[in-house]
């Protein structure tokens, strides 16, 4: 061991000699908006004489390592004027940069110099990020502006359905993305049913959708990753925003708990469409309501703390007899320690709680469920050198899921209280991720994830005859529930069943020259969440469920190669990227399978597998009064569960078969043009290939009784599924800074009013005697408008 670890150190002498052979020093620092002292993510700093720079992180900070010598440094990030000013470097310094809003800027710095694009340098790619004034110009059904319904007009990301938050990427299942806000799991980001997300806009300051090239510090999930972070407050002055639509309102106001040290951000949403629904005398009501909120203090220069919160809640009511009421509850305590100018640390304690409650008054009882998990995070970046950065970690998360608690509300019922057995899991990872400029045109990013997951005890587990939850009927063809030969129980602190994984991560970039350069990348991933669901997007009603004795992790192999290249010195941008990615274990229902309130969900589920594979164009106008972008995604999404034996039929005769979030074509075209100060026009329009489906082929007749026969599965598809979308913001007083500023946005969704199918039943008509198919649509056209302002 020790003979290793001294080839090593010999190894990096020798490869990085610049280290050793001249005097160098640090500067690091914050990067933050003049008017709020909000930090900055993902800024450029950057020296054009030596060609070196680096961005900010998560929390604006920054460190470079530089021979010493007097620099010119630029600061630019997108919708911001670009600072520019010399330094002399002959210590470790601090220096922190206030960036002004490019609108509200008198002086424009002009830099002549050729700068090269950071986006073609470093070996980060499969990533799109998203503004919040980005995804306000995105026009929206109902006139609400969604970060969910942004991220799909992107390449490699469709829907889940008309009107649904549920998203998929790169064919993969809405289960295998993990969202995280603040750091915080989200197990379901909807609200009323998939018609909104759970994000508010107004809170949010930076997104980053993680496609592939995931780096070592996310895991648990095998298709994506939605990194979300919420604003920190204004500590400068007191402000406050919001917007009234036609269907819900919101309200956000930040401010200074202690001038340029701390602040708070407070922010809420509620929609009242319901409100108005007595008036047409219908008794059923449908609403949401959800609060942001963060505190940020800055102790000293080396420690600032951080509070931030969500909490939402959907009501659904249909007359006296159903109510349903669900949603996301997190909480996170942070705190950024700096050891040195070289070494940032942040250490999280994070509470994340999914809440699913139903009251079924025909019938007199209630039902609840849930998944429930802490978290603990200590994550470390080390600025080594310019060229060799090290971000390494350890988390712990413990998890408690109730898949179900029925209980009576009435003495009439006939229904006995029953408990669905809750499980209990632990996952511990640690991770190291490099990022390495091994020469001028050559870096890579590579690093490596151990994760372990341990389903811990519990109650009344069963136990079959070979191990096996399903058996197979040999003459009806058909698999059926094993039947348990014995029940244990478990004290929390066994451990029922244990994985362990090596996930390792790599992706370089080598630069063609300064306007182009192609990447590759490799990762492996595992996920130890299942979501029980035989929708393809996630409904309330959805159980998460742990790996353990008769559910197997996910595994996840991908592969992406792409080209990427910017055109008049970023003036317009091309992403080329080709994908190919397979998973392991991809749980599988047997037919006829029923999830409610099954106490051995493992009866009824397989293991198979899924491959997914396609090439994604993203083509994007970034400057001028026309912006906007062409996506293009020409994919395959397929699984496979194949017979356990060789006399088994598996599923679907074990053959491969289309996911249900399989869509051959996917274009989207996104655009907006600033007519003059007072009028911006916005436009999107979206095609995409209509969803796998089983439609009957055929039907016999049994005592009397017609039986439907149903095709392979998924071998039909839904029509094809488009629609165009326009809006327009007008503000009437465009030169006004101060005060009451605000704006209008009105928007027409599905402008032509196409139809489109969610899904296709078929039934025989009672009258005529006649099979029908019965095409569902949800939203045709839809006008809006919502007034917003700001002081």
């Amino acid at each position: 061991m020790r003979k290793t670890v001294l080839s090593l150190l010999i190894i990096l002498y020798f490869t990085f000699p610049q280290l050793y052979s001249q005097e160098k020093y640090t500067i690091r620092g914050v990067v933050s908006e003049a008017e709020s002292n909000e930090t900055l993510i993902g800024v450029n700093i950057i020296f054009p004489e030596i060609q070196a720079g680096t961005t900010t992180n998560e929390y604006g900070f920054y460190s470079i390592t530089l021979p010493k010598g007097t620099y010119k440094v630029v600061i630019s990030y997108l919708g911001f004027s670009t600072q520019s000013e010399t330094i002399t470097l002959s210590e470790n310094i601090t220096k922190n940069f206030s960036l002004t809003d490019a609108l509200e800027s008198l002086d424009e710095v002009l830099i002549t110099e050729n700068i090269e694009k950071l986006n073609i340098k470093t070996p980060q790619m499969s990533v799109n990020s998203l503004t919040s004034s980005s995804i306000k110009e995105i026009p929206v059904v109902l006139g609400e502006s969604d970060i969910i319904k942004a991220i799909t007009l992107l390449p490699g990301v469709t829907s889940g359905g008309e009107g649904a938050s549920g998203f998929n990427v790169r064919g993969g299942a809405a289960d295998q993305n993990l969202i995280l806000l603040d750091e915080a799991t989200i197990y379901n980001a909807s609200h009323l049913f998939g018609f909104f997300s759970v994000f508010n806009p107004d809170a949010i300051k930076d997104l980053k959708l993680y496609k592939g090239g995931i780096p070592s510090r996310y895991g648990g999930r095998v298709a994506s990753v939605l990194d979300i972070y919420q604003k920190e407050g204004n500590s400068k002055t007191y402000h406050a925003n919001g917007g009234i639509g036609i269907v819900a309102s919101r309200l956000l106001v930040e401010g200074p708990i202690k001038k340029d040290k701390g602040a708070f951000l407070l922010g809420g949403r509620s929609s009242y469409a319901h409100l108005f629904l007595p008036v047409f005398d219908i008794d059923n009501a449908a609403y949401f309501y959800d609060l942001n909120t963060k505190l940020s203090y800055k102790i000293n220069d080396r420690n600032n703390v951080y509070v931030s919160g969500y909490f939402g809640r959907d009501v659904f009511n249909i007359q006296d007899t159903f109510e349903n009421v669900y949603g996301n509850s997190i909480l996170n305590f942070r705190w950024n320690h700096l050891f040195s100018d070289k070494l940032f640390s942040n250490l999280s304690f994070i509470y994340s709680d999914y809440y699913y409650g139903l009251k079924l008054n025909f019938v007199e009882f209630d039902w609840v469920s849930g998944i429930r998990n802490f978290n603990v995070k200590y994550d470390f970046k080390h600025y080594l050198s310019n060229t060799f950065k090290m971000q390494y970690g350890l988390n712990s998360m413990y998890y408690k899921f109730n898949p179900g608690d029925i209980k009576p509300t009435g003495t009439t019922s006939g229904i006995n209280p029953f408990k669905l057995t809750d499980k209990y899991a632990f996952e511990n990872a640690v991770y190291v991720d490099v990022e390495h400029q091994l020469a001028d045109k050559l870096a890579l990013s590579y690093g490596l994830r151990l994760s372990a997951f341990f389903r811990l005890g519990q109650n009344e587990l069963n136990t079959y005859a070979n191990n096996q939850a399903v058996t197979f009927n040999h003459n009806s063809k058909i698999y059926e529930k094993a039947t348990p030969i014995d029940s244990k129980s478990y004290k929390r602190s066994d451990v029922i069943a244990s994985f362990h994984n090596l996930e390792p991560r790599f992706s370089m970039a080598y630069q063609l020259n300064s306007d182009s350069s192609i990447k590759g990348s490799y990762n492996r991933m595992s996920q130890y969440l299942h979501l029980l669901s035989n929708t393809s997007s996630p409904t309330p009603l959805d159980v998460w469920a742990p790996s353990g004795k008769y559910i197997k992790p996910q595994l996840l192999d991908q592969f992406a190669i792409g080209y990427f290249r910017n055109f008049n010195d970023g003036a317009y941008s091309l992403e080329l990227e080709s994908f190919y990615k397979t998973v392991k274990n991809r749980i599988d229902y047997v037919d006829g399978a029923n999830l409610i309130a099954n106490n051995a969900i493992e009866q009824i589920i397989l293991n198979g597998r899924a491959k997914a594979y396609g090439l994604e164009i993203l083509f994007k106008k970034n400057e001028g009064r026309f912006k906007g972008w062409l996506a293009y995604t020409l994919s395959k999404s397929e699984q496979q569960t194949k017979g356990r034996t060789a006399s088994e039929t598996g599923i679907n005769n074990g053959d491969w078969y289309h996911t249900p979030y399989d869509k051959t074509h996917d274009i989207s075209l996104t655009g907006s043009y600033q007519w003059n100060k007072k009028w911006k026009l916005n436009s999107n329009f979206l095609f995409q290939t209509g969803q796998p489906t089983t439609y009957p082929n055929a039907q016999y007749t049994y005592n009397n009784v017609t039986i439907p026969n149903f095709s392979d599965r998924n071998s039909n598809r839904l029509p094809a599924y488009h629609r165009l979308d326009l809006s327009a913001t007008y503000v009437p007083k465009p030169d006004k800074n101060k005060g009451l500023q605000s704006y209008w946005v009105f928007g027409i969704y599905n402008i032509y009013n196409r139809r489109n199918a969610a899904s296709i039943s078929f039934s025989k008509n009672t009258d005529t005697g006649v099979n029908e198919a019965t095409r569902l649509a949800i939203f045709g056209i839809i006008p809006s408008i919502s007034y917003n302002f700001k002081f």
